[in-house]
């Protein structure tokens, strides 16, 4: 399973009130741009402006990404856990997907669509029809701590 890494920006965005992890939309996106976790704050489609440019939309995979639903969160000795729902899916259908090697995941519901944090899956890959890629969400360390 590949580790998350947290956008630097996700922490200043939490004291403003930005994220309500509970009850916003939540959303994982493809790119094979590499984030940077110092400059990268916000979703912005392809254009790659503020974030990683996502990968183009077409042969299953749809623009904005799927939908990581809340499954609980909880707080244990001042430690915060957050679970989202395993998994978002792309199935390749009618062509290829890619190449990709990261997933993102960021907060639809916020006006500025604010990044959250990414998975590095080590190498791009293309899907090739009928291949599918699967967002493994950790169910039991849930996809982030903050203490």
């Amino acid at each position: 399973m590949a580790a998350f890494n947290k956008f630097h920006s996700f922490v200043e965005d939490l004291a403003h009130k930005k994220h309500n992890l509970s009850s916003d939309v939540l959303k994982i996106y493809l790119t094979n741009t590499a984030p940077n976790a110092s400059t990268h704050t916000a979703y912005d489609g392809v254009t790659g402006t503020t974030g990683p440019a996502e990968i183009a939309a077409g042969n299953g995979y749809t623009l904005t990404g799927a939908t990581a639903a809340f499954t609980s969160s909880a707080q244990t000795s001042g430690t915060y856990k957050l679970t989202l729902q395993d998994p978002p899916t792309w199935t390749a259908t009618g062509g290829t997907i890619g190449p990709l090697r990261y997933a993102v995941l960021y907060n639809s519901t916020s006006t500025g669509k604010e990044l959250i944090g990414w998975w590095d899956y080590g190498a791009s890959v293309t899907l090739q029809a009928t291949e599918t890629v699967v967002v493994d969400l950790d169910q039991t360390n849930g996809v982030l701590t903050i203490a």
